[in-house]
């Protein structure tokens, strides 16, 4: 087997205590390998919630195989993946949840690396994210935009202490409040697909030079959940993020209070997450700016 582990997805594995699942990764991916008929080529790196290896097809197909870390379902991104069916995400060729695999058409460079003005990639983040968008009924087995709030609110404090108290309490009570204001407004009648993390590096560039989107969360919930993660994107940028959610919020028809308040949510729980895990320094210019909105 050629590929590597990349050293993010070691520690995150290792951080929850499942370094056995390491061990037994290379079997895993021959398996797969053997009766998907896949030649295995080198890992990606970048990501730290699942392992990512480029692959191709017996006829000459170039894909992607992801492998999913322990406590990581890669279900509804597999439901949210056949949902969108090629359309403003990578298609789904493949799947062996039993072993938390998908197979994944592969596209090309991420956006953070071809787009080199911030505030444009902005936009071309909610464009993409106008195309996944799609109404969903209550019938498809997805977490909703409610219950994310809910199991955000219970776990941000807790993490909060584990990770050392890297941002003041008044931004964590700043964000408790948001998911509580998000966990009321979610509607089924209006709730639609959304991806849940859309950022430079998870939009990759398509054959035809359009973005389409990886490693979605899968969720019913409102579109401002998407933008509200292109709120907390860039957090080195040194724009106004108010700007920035008015701007979005034109685009794409969307509430702006109810952006802002996703963007809160977002930036407070991926940073306080980033900083548990030592993913630097991401978690600190999340978290300070936070701070520094708060104050």
């Amino acid at each position: 087997m050629r590929f590597e582990i990349p050293e993010q997805v070691r520690r995150t594995v290792m951080a929850a205590g499942d370094g056995a699942w390491l061990d037994e990764l290379p079997g895993v991916v021959e398996a797969l390998a053997r009766e998907w008929s896949l030649v295995i080529g080198g890992s990606l790196a970048g990501g730290h919630a699942g392992l990512v290896v480029e692959v191709t097809r017996a006829d000459g197909t170039p894909t992607v195989l992801k492998v999913g870390v322990p406590g990581r379902d890669v279900g509804p991104e597999a439901v949210a993946l056949r949902l969108a069916d090629g359309e403003g995400c990578a298609r789904l060729l493949g799947e062996d949840l039993g072993r938390q695999a998908l197979l994944l058409e592969r596209l090309g460079a991420p956006m953070q690396d071809l787009v080199a003005d911030p505030a444009q990639r902005h936009d071309l983040l909610c464009e993409v994210a106008v195309r996944l968008w799609r109404p969903i009924g209550p019938d498809v087995d997805l977490p909703t935009g409610a219950q994310l709030a809910e199991q955000y609110a219970e776990r941000l404090p807790r993490l909060w202490e584990q990770a050392g108290r890297p941002c003041t309490a008044a931004t964590v009570a700043d964000a408790l409040e948001c998911m509580e204001h998000r966990r009321l407004a979610h509607d089924d009648r209006s709730a639609v697909l959304v991806h849940g993390d859309i950022h430079e590096m998870n939009a990759l560039q398509a054959s035809d030079g359009s973005y389409k989107l990886i490693d979605p969360a899968g969720l019913r919930a409102e579109p401002a959940c998407d933008l509200g993660t292109i709120v907390r994107c860039t957090p080195d940028f040194g724009d106004d993020l108010r700007a920035r959610t008015e701007r979005l919020a034109s685009r794409a028809g969307v509430d702006p209070t109810a952006i802002w308040q996703w963007g809160t949510i977002h930036r407070v729980m991926s940073g306080v997450y980033a900083c548990s895990i030592g993913l630097q320094p991401f978690g600190e210019l999340l978290l300070a700016e936070a701070d520094r909105l708060t104050a």
